[in-house]
């Protein structure tokens, strides 16, 4: 057994992760803010122990750090940090004790892709406050594992989907609308003919490859992406979300203009954003090294998302019963 304290904790990713360690026989400490409960409720809840943090404030005032070096762990898993000063000050207070750390970052470490499938050693060239972020914890914590200091594990997460939340949807946003024209055999306007890539991934399988980066001597020191089998482009991702409901897809490929005139500039950013890197990342290095084996295919995980969305209300699928047979 280890002792696992696990920052960010009643999240997307901390909701699967943290009772997957407590069954694999981790003692687990579970900081969050406490503003609200696990995604998903589970028996192994009761074996942690929660602490409420704002880490925000604790940051500010210097005292975040010394608070999870205080509860001896053998191993922190973080999973909201988002800028090189957080996490300078979170290992200059573990280097004492020197636990494992691994840390969430994001496949937009990779600005827009050259070649595909991107592989971990593409050089970074992310772009954004939040890519870049990334990039730069990322290699903070390469150079403190190379220097003999706290020994790092990077995992790359794509666009996380799961129950719980809203999901990236086949138009490369967070439009709910998307999901009704889908359903009902709207036309459904797409820009670049459509093929703008994503790569999604079910936070349970990101929670997989953390709970198993802690059993990997060989992780330290590198970088993984974390994503499903496949990428899927934005015309096969919405043909797939039709099929469910017995609709041929009724796309509409459109200039980036008209697209945004017909969407709004918000969901159109977002689109940009999420399509213009063009990234399939590469699996390769997680399979070998931590024998990550996803269970969701891309429409799989949105599927289960989809479902809860119409459960609790947040999307209009026609009267369509869902799940589909």
């Amino acid at each position: 057994m280890s002792r696992v304290v696990v920052i960010g904790a009643t999240g997307h990713i901390g909701s699967y992760l943290v009772p997957r360690l407590v069954r694999a026989g981790h003692e687990v400490t579970a900081l969050s803010r406490g503003g609200r409960e696990p995604y998903h409720p589970s028996a192994q809840w009761r074996e942690v122990t929660r602490i409420t943090a704002d880490r925000d404030a604790e940051d500010a005032a210097g005292t975040f750090g010394e608070r999870v070096a205080a509860l001896r762990p053998d191993a922190v898993i973080d999973l909201i940090c988002f800028t090189a000063a957080s996490a300078g000050q979170l290992l200059d207070a573990l280097r004492p004790s020197r636990p494992l750390l691994l840390h969430c970052g994001t496949i937009w470490v990779h600005g827009p892709a050259l070649r595909v499938p991107v592989t971990e050693d593409e050089p970074r060239t992310a772009y954004g406050e939040y890519g870049t972020g990334k990039a730069e914890i990322e290699a903070l914590l390469h150079r403190e594992t190379l220097a003999g200091g706290v020994p790092a594990v990077v995992l790359h997460p794509g666009h996380i989907s799961g129950p719980g939340w809203p999901v990236i949807t086949p138009a490369g946003n967070l439009d709910p609308s998307v999901w009704t024209q889908l359903a009902t055999g709207k036309p459904l306007p797409l820009p670049d003919h459509g093929l703008g890539v994503l790569h999604h991934v079910h936070a349970d399988d990101v929670a997989q490859a953390f709970e198993r980066a802690l059993s990997r001597p060989a992780a330290i020191g590198s970088s993984f992406h974390v994503v499903a089998e496949q990428s899927m482009t934005l015309r096969g991702l919405a043909a797939g979300v039709a099929r469910w409901f017995g609709q041929e897809p009724a796309l509409e490929f459109v200039s980036w203009p008209e697209f945004e005139q017909r969407v709004g500039a918000g969901h159109a950013q977002a689109t940009r954003e999420h399509t213009f890197r063009g990234i399939t990342a590469s699996i390769a290095r997680a399979k070998a090294v931590l024998g990550y084996a996803p269970r969701y295919a891309v429409l799989a995980a949105l599927q289960e998302a989809l479902g809860w969305l119409v459960a609790n209300g947040q999307a209009d699928i026609g009267g369509h019963p869902f799940p589909p047979d």
